[in-house]
């Protein structure tokens, strides 16, 4: 279509002698279309930017371990976004270092720990539970002797 116009636009110049009229039209013309691209194109970036953000929001739900605070991060304001900036960008020096020093680079061991000690508190409490059942059951026994 834009071919067609340019074209048509084209073999329109002789008629109306080349004049500055005749450039004033096509001028405007491609002002106005650009103008408008300009609002298409910014509205596609921004329906593919959210649903961007709604996909990266589920992974960090999905994940365990992940910080589900970070969901819907770009709501936040700029001072609370650059805090949290500077907290991964120290993170990512000390991961640097550690890898330099021959060290993991996740902290997937110290996840995992946490996790180990949150069970072992658990089964800690089940066999404490499991003992007095059975401190129970030896005292049933022994009065029934």
């Amino acid at each position: 279509m834009a071919v067609l116009v340019i074209v048509g636009w084209a073999a329109m110049g002789p008629a109306f002698g080349f004049s500055d009229t005749w450039q004033l039209v096509i001028n405007t013309g491609t002002t106005i279309v650009t103008f408008l691209m300009v609002f298409l194109i910014q509205n596609t970036q921004n329906r593919d930017a959210q649903a961007m953000q709604v996909k990266l929001d589920e992974l960090i739900r999905a994940v365990e371990g992940a910080h589900n605070a970070l969901v819907n991060l770009e709501d936040r304001d700029d001072e609370e976004l650059n805090k949290l900036r500077r907290g991964y960008a120290d993170l990512a020096e000390r991961a640097r270092r550690d890898v330099a020093n021959g060290d993991a680079d996740t902290q997937a061991i110290e996840l995992g720990a946490e996790k180990i000690k949150e069970k072992a508190h658990e089964i800690g409490e089940k066999v404490a539970e499991i003992d007095e059942q059975a401190e129970r059951v030896r005292a049933k026994t022994k009065r029934t002797k």
